[in-house]
């Protein structure tokens, strides 16, 4: 299994359309087979997407899809910083 953490810190100006991007994006994640857990969570203007892959092959197919590169292309003028992605290895 695979885990991912996506942190993006939305301009507050925009925070309603980052929400509506990101809900439409969890949406969507959520039917592809490789996906095992697609979490948003939220503080203020800060989104943190939660995320489970079975395998390396399933998350390289998630990276290439339409919507998914929609949104990040969307996005970039929306967040006040670069998203930030942490693939990572679960400990205990």
């Amino acid at each position: 299994m695979i885990s991912i953490t996506a942190i993006l810190k939305s301009k507050p100006e925009h925070l309603i359309e980052v929400k509506n991007m990101l809900t439409h994006l969890v949406t969507e994640t959520r039917k592809e087979e490789a996906c095992i857990r697609y979490d948003l969570h939220t503080s203020e203007n800060v989104f943190i997407l939660w995320e489970e892959w079975k395998d390396q092959p399933g998350l390289d197919l998630h990276n290439s899809q339409p919507y998914l590169q929609e949104f990040i292309k969307k996005t970039e003028s929306l967040v006040s910083t670069p998203i930030q992605v942490y693939k990572t290895a679960q400990i205990l």
